[in-house]
């Protein structure tokens, strides 16, 4: 099945993807349903392992929700077996350099496009059998992070190395690499610009661009400076928050 995401973003259309940090299959079918066109398991920061990945996507896979993982770096070794688990995108931390993208792309494409060794053991029944090797180095979205001042000044380049289909912004991290403090749903001129930077530079590659949101209403306003998708917080974050609303709510706070 080809990749519903990669598509809308050719097509010009912004997505929106959810967060899974909590190990959980049945939780990942709830957030499914939620109406995001991709859920990412975050394997980095999230409290997700291997076999918690494979059952969240195990729970999302009936509703068509596009699988993708937040790897925990860029090791050949996890990034081969989420792919081979399912993953239709993999977005991958702190990548600085273009050796580090080239490393990332090689990583995720089978040869004469990558490294990738072949045995996709849960992949392949997203596709018709025997067909996911024909299809895999176009389907697999191959996004790195840019999250750091030198992977700002080395932006081109990164994104000038065959394969990398988008950029994801962490603004925590982004932040705190610029000498501010941590946060999501930013305001600072500085970050603004950077951003509309960002956006220029892979819309006239023809590349998407995604970045990490505390809310929907900032998602909007992404897409609308330019993003291609945005992640609205995680399932985590959601959970608390609008349990928190409704204790007060009962309390009468």
């Amino acid at each position: 099945m080809p990749n519903a995401v990669k598509q809308a973003w050719k097509a010009g259309r912004g997505t929106v993807n959810g967060w899974l940090s909590i190990p959980s299959g049945f939780s990942a079918e709830v957030m499914a349903q939620a109406g995001f066109d991709s859920l990412t398991v975050d394997m980095q920061h999230g409290v997700q392992d291997y076999h918690s990945m494979v059952a969240c996507f195990q729970g999302m896979q009936p509703h068509g929700v596009v699988p993708m993982v937040r790897v925990p770096w860029n090791e050949p070794g996890i990034i081969g077996k989420v792919l081979d688990a399912g993953a239709m995108g993999v977005i991958c931390p702190m990548i600085n350099t273009p050796e580090e993208a080239q490393a990332f792309v090689a990583a995720c494409r089978y040869p004469p496009l990558g490294n990738r060794s072949f045995g996709p053991i849960r992949a392949g029944i997203y596709g018709e059998a025997g067909t996911y090797f024909g299809t895999a180095n176009d389907d697999v979205a191959v996004i790195p992070m840019i999250e750091t001042r030198q992977a700002l000044d080395n932006l081109d380049a990164i994104l000038d190395v065959p394969g990398v289909d988008a950029i994801y912004v962490g603004p925590s991290d982004l932040g705190i690499s610029l000498g501010l403090p941590p946060r999501m749903d930013r305001e600072e001129p500085e970050m603004l610009g950077h951003y509309e930077r960002l956006v220029k530079a892979t819309r006239s590659r023809g590349q998407g661009i995604g970045i990490h949101c505390a809310s929907g209403a900032y998602i909007r306003r992404m897409l609308d400076m330019g993003f291609t998708f945005g992640t609205a917080g995680n399932d985590s974050g959601s959970m608390l928050l609008y349990s928190r609303a409704q204790v007060q709510a009962a309390r009468g706070d």
